[in-house]
């Protein structure tokens, strides 16, 4: 138990004061159910990867002088 405590605390530091994106139980459980393997820290990078796909989306949305984020900004 003190080991996963532990690796908890070293991805919040790595991820910095970002919140996570994405439930990692749900990427995990569709990475097995096509027969792969995830590792731990997959689910950090994709949501560092969301962060940054939706900060270009907002700076498309505000380029087009709007403050909504539509699908087409993505």
């Amino acid at each position: 138990m003190a080991k996963k405590k532990k690796a908890k605390k070293q991805m919040a530091k790595k991820a910095g004061k970002k919140e996570m994106l994405v439930v990692t139980s749900k990427i995990k459980a569709y990475i097995r159910s096509k027969g792969m393997m995830c590792s731990s820290d997959a689910a950090l990078a994709l949501s560092d990867s969301l962060y940054c796909r939706l900060d270009d989306a907002m700076g498309r949305a505000k380029a087009n002088r709007r403050s909504t984020v539509k699908p087409q900004d993505l």
